[in-house]
């Protein structure tokens, strides 16, 4: 089937995004976005009309890619075109639970010995052991009914191809080309983001990443206003020819409670991230709360009632309810200097971070590192738990300055530096159309949104 013409003019190749996927986990404010929106939203339909659904086809430049390396670049000079396996009439099978490789080959009349010759071929193909439900073998027979090729999807990017040629095997990794187009989408809050965000053509991962964009500065539980409205320019994914998943977010605009911020991705050396207009990244030295909370069961009070002792105690952090087991993650670098188990405190774990703070964390399960070890922002750290001087499960989160409790919720966060120099010229370059094309969405969006109250008759 050819390709339609609107695609072919934006076709993009781009690279395996895992590595990105892997730093937004970092991110731990999407996952509670999510859960957020379900709570709210419980009692409201349960998903819109897909006609509702308004993203729309834009032509902007989509940001250069770096081109593919190493091993992939090798594996695009294969033997085998895309193109040629395309036009074989492939035989396939999907594993069931249970099945083995093994299995399935005696299933198909292939001889074992014929599989331990593809397993010892390579790395790949040695892999094949590792096999899961619903995966997918392609099979061709030559006109004896004997075995010619198979290809396997090693993701949503790659095939392992293996291929008999006379008496002699081979095996190689075939890129699957994906291009992106891009498209542009705005809503605004009535209830809740999640349904916003729904109405607005958006997936569950995109309303995820929205939220690791601005997690650092928005809080999705609750800062979240009815009126909040937010814009963004993103990548629709195609893979031969079918749509295969929305990608990146290339620039965003989120308003909350009047407030304006921000964000275009950049790539470019060392720097891969999402950087706001004055050229300082999204990420800050520290996340506002650290797991993916229900909500906060107490809050910074230097005189509250302690539910368990029933004396006025200072209560210097936040509580923060979540189910049991739910991982907690060190709010930003630095050195465990304390790992241990009290009567009060239960399992607690205690992160000192550059600028004389200290982070501490109370009442987990179990904790997850040791006293001296180094820890990442994001790493998890503990689990939640009900451990010490509690009620129930939560996590008691305290932020120390100079040695004097902050209100984690209100405390001035340090910021990353920002970007200088020749990136700094290069990303005001990369952004100037983002930014200009999300200006004139949010005037779009703002003449809309007139129109509509004008048309409303007055009470």
């Amino acid at each position: 089937m050819e390709m339609p013409d609107f695609i072919k003019k934006i076709r993009h190749r781009i690279e395996d995004e895992h590595h990105w996927l892997t730093r937004r986990k970092l991110a731990v404010f999407g996952a509670t976005l999510i859960l957020a929106g379900l709570l709210l939203g419980a009692f409201e339909s349960s998903g819109p009309d897909p006609s509702e659904a308004r993203p729309r086809v834009i032509d902007l430049p989509v940001p250069d890619r770096e081109p593919a390396t190493g091993q992939e670049a090798e594996d695009e000079g294969g033997s085998v075109s895309l193109a040629a396996l395309d036009e074989t009439d492939w035989e396939s099978v999907q594993v069931k639970s249970g099945q083995t490789l093994d299995a399935i080959f005696r299933q198909q009349g292939y001889s074992i010995s014929l599989l331990h010759q593809i397993l010892a071929l390579n790395g790949e193909t040695k892999g094949l052991t590792k096999i899961r439900p619903g995966d997918v073998f392609d099979f061709e027979r030559d006109e004896n009914g004997q075995f010619r090729q198979m290809r396997y999807a090693l993701g949503e990017d790659r095939y392992l191809h293996v291929h008999k040629d006379g008496d002699t095997l081979s095996a190689e990794v075939q890129q699957r080309e994906i291009i992106a187009e891009l498209a542009e989408t705005e809503g605004e809050i009535q209830s809740s983001l999640f349904l916003a965000a729904k109405k607005a053509g958006l997936g569950d991962a995109m309303i995820m990443k929205l939220a690791n964009i601005f997690g650092w500065d928005i809080d999705f539980v609750l800062d979240i206003r009815e009126g909040d409205r937010f814009m963004l320019v993103y990548e629709k994914l195609y893979r031969e020819g079918e749509y295969l998943r929305d990608g990146r977010i290339l620039a965003a605009t989120f308003i909350n409670q009047g407030e304006r911020f921000q964000a275009v991705w950049f790539e470019q050396g060392d720097v891969a991230d999402y950087i706001a207009p004055d050229g300082r990244n999204m990420k800050k030295a520290f996340l506002r709360a650290p797991l993916n909370f229900s909500y906060i069961s107490s809050g910074f009070n230097p005189r509250r009632m302690h539910p368990v002792l029933k004396r006025i105690r200072p209560h210097n952090g936040i509580d923060y309810y979540a189910p049991r087991g739910t991982p907690v993650y060190s709010a930003g670098d630095g050195t465990v200097i304390r790992s241990a188990y009290s009567k009060a405190n239960g399992h607690h774990v205690f992160v000192k971070h550059a600028g004389s703070i200290v982070t501490k964390y109370l009442h987990f399960t179990k904790r997850t590192v040791k006293q001296g070890q180094k820890v990442k922002q994001g790493q998890t750290i503990g689990t939640v738990g009900s451990t010490g001087l509690v009620t129930g499960p939560h996590l008691h989160y305290e932020f120390v300055v100079n040695g004097v409790h902050r209100n984690p919720r209100t405390v001035p966060l340090p910021k990353v530096e920002p970007l200088e120099g020749g990136l700094l010229a290069a990303f005001q370059q990369q952004s100037a159309p983002m930014l200009t094309h999300l200006s004139r969405l949010e005037a779009a969006s703002l003449y809309a949104l007139s129109l509509i109250h004008i048309s409303e008759p007055t009470r």
